[in-house]
């Protein structure tokens, strides 16, 4: 029998090694062989379905602990497990729905309104924007003097995201989700569904506000210190913040990309507003850029111009195989 390395193994599944010894330690993986010299692992080909399906229930974020009844039974009895786990986070869910909504109707009835004088900022930017190895670019960019905006695209139009954009500069959110359904409903029967991310930042005086809709990322750089403003609107994102999934689990997830919130019609976007002080530097990131760059946060604080910062981040992407499209924006206000 021919056995995989831990490593062809983790490609063919969506694991990482990390991931595959940590489901070997808890009994739920364990290697087909190991070598008694060196401890390396080999898999069988046998072995995938099971992988694929422990990594599934991980992205729906069952607990390792149950997970293991699922995969030990038979077809039809994980079939029922899984559907009375999540029977159950449906019904979690709702309870947590109206312990939010009274918790949120009581903090604006304590509310008070502040105002607060700001200074105007000036504000120096740089970008970069590639197509990476992708057949075509689907991101878009938009870089004016108070308004700075990325889309990332997906689908089989490439066009989505800058309508998109343009769109939003001209109309807000409303007219580029507006501009997307009538793009969408446009295409041709059985065509993959076309869409796109949108996340801009609006500079008034000495403050930001911030629409965010998808995965692309908001940055704030302080004192040298990095701090991501917004939060992705992917599924394994939520799962992580809920310590329901490990980032190692998650960095080669096949469904690491998939989002639960695009421009759509009925969709909520993120509204954040910040106050910003002269020496701030705020970085607006692609998906193509933070997915696959580990040093981010020592290129963003580096003591150069917008310009330099934006290419010295497009450098590492480059060296890092840039599989996807990548944009990067950063503002540097003072």
């Amino acid at each position: 029998m021919t056995l995989m390395t831990i490593g062809d193994f983790a490609r063919e599944t969506g694991l990482t090694p990390k991931a595959l010894r940590l489901y070997d330690d808890l009994g739920l993986l364990r290697p087909a062989e190991v070598d008694p010299h060196s401890g390396y692992r080999k898999y069988a080909a046998s072995q995938l379905q099971r992988a694929r399906l422990v990594a599934t229930l991980r992205i729906l974020g069952m607990p390792l602990a149950r997970i293991r009844q699922v995969v030990d039974g038979s077809n039809a009895g994980a079939a029922r497990d899984i559907e009375t786990y999540w029977r159950q986070i449906e019904a979690d869910t709702e309870s947590r729905r109206r312990i939010v909504t009274t918790l949120i109707h009581q903090l604006r009835n304590e509310a008070h309104d502040m105002t607060t004088a700001s200074a105007a900022l000036h504000a120096e930017l740089g970008s970069s924007h590639r197509q990476g190895r992708r057949d075509a670019q689907q991101d878009a960019l938009l870089v004016t003097a108070d308004l700075i905006a990325v889309a990332d695209g997906f689908g089989e139009r490439d066009d989505v995201a800058p309508s998109a954009l343009a769109a939003f500069a001209e109309r807000g959110l409303a007219g580029a989700i507006a501009e997307l359904a009538g793009d969408v409903s446009a295409a041709l029967p059985n065509q993959p569904v076309s869409g796109t991310t949108l996340t801009a930042v609006a500079l008034a005086g000495g403050t930001a506000q911030v629409t965010h809709i998808g995965d692309a990322r908001v940055w704030l750089v302080r004192d040298g210190e990095v701090r991501q403003v917004t939060h992705d609107h992917t599924v394994v994102a939520a799962l992580i913040e809920a310590g329901e999934l490990t980032a190692d689990e998650a960095r080669a997830h096949e469904h690491r990309s998939l989002l639960n919130r695009a421009l759509s019609p009925g969709v909520v976007a993120d509204e954040i507003e910040l106050e910003l002080h002269g020496g701030d530097r705020l970085v607006l990131t692609t998906d193509g850029v933070h997915s696959y760059v580990d040093d981010l946060d020592s290129l963003l604080t580096l003591a150069a111009a917008p310009q330099d910062v934006a290419a010295a981040v497009a450098r590492a992407v480059t060296e890092a195989g840039e599989p996807d499209n990548h944009t990067i924006v950063v503002v540097d206000l003072t």
